[in-house]
């Protein structure tokens, strides 16, 4: 029995790539569905490549907000899907779809969480003068980037390059290599919510690859 992963994207999709590559069809894990709110999402491509289902879902093709995200969310279920990932979808998903999904959907994050959530996040960080950035796997609540944080990698952009362009390019590198070791992690059972802090995530990290 397959682990089954739904990604849900917004535009290139190179974190999709990254887990198409790096997880799909390895160590139990499928990736049965790749939906999008944006029909021109070169992340779709990338899945149709791969053999992947995909699904479009804009916001402007239902009569509310609301109605889109319960499309979308039976269409994950029909797909039996255990795991939603947000890799790159750029819209925020209504309470009624996270709740069904609850403790079952992750966003990955350029930011060290809490600080700079929302859109722009390098851009705010650089401005700010902070000495790292980096990149956070999250659980989705109904906040924005605001769920129990999962992992986290920081580097110092002091030293790299505080030019855009490069951190982003850096900021990538880590996502690539980050998201598909929590699906992986979450995959495996080795992620859990402590009961007695929700705010807290236990990660059995265990060896090898992970």
């Amino acid at each position: 029995m397959s682990f089954r992963v739904g990604v849900l994207i917004s535009g290139e999709g190179s974190n999709l790539q990254a887990l198409i590559d790096t997880v799909h069809g390895r160590d139990g894990i499928e990736i049965a569905c790749v939906g999008s709110n944006n029909p021109d999402a070169r992340g779709l491509a990338r899945a149709q490549t791969a053999g992947i289902e995909t699904g479009v879902f804009p916001a402007e093709g239902y009569g509310s907000r609301e109605e889109r995200d319960a499309a979308l969310a039976g269409w994950l279920d029909e797909r039996d899907v255990q795991l939603v990932v947000l890799a790159g979808f750029m819209e925020l998903l209504g309470p009624a779809f996270v709740q069904r999904f609850s403790g079952r959907i992750i966003n990955v994050h350029p930011s060290l969480l809490p600080a700079f959530p929302g859109v722009h996040p390098i851009e705010e960080a650089l401005a700010y003068g902070v000495r790292q950035i980096g990149v956070t796997v999250h659980f989705v609540d109904e906040g924005v980037d605001s769920g129990p944080i999962i992992a986290q990698e920081a580097f110092d952009p002091v030293t790299y390059s505080r030019d855009i362009a490069a951190v982003e390019t850096r900021v990538h590198e880590i996502e690539h290599r980050l998201l598909p070791r929590v699906v992986r992690l979450i995959a495996a059972g080795r992620v859990r919510v402590d009961p007695a802090n929700p705010r807290y995530v236990v990660v059995e990290e265990g060896h090898g690859n992970d």
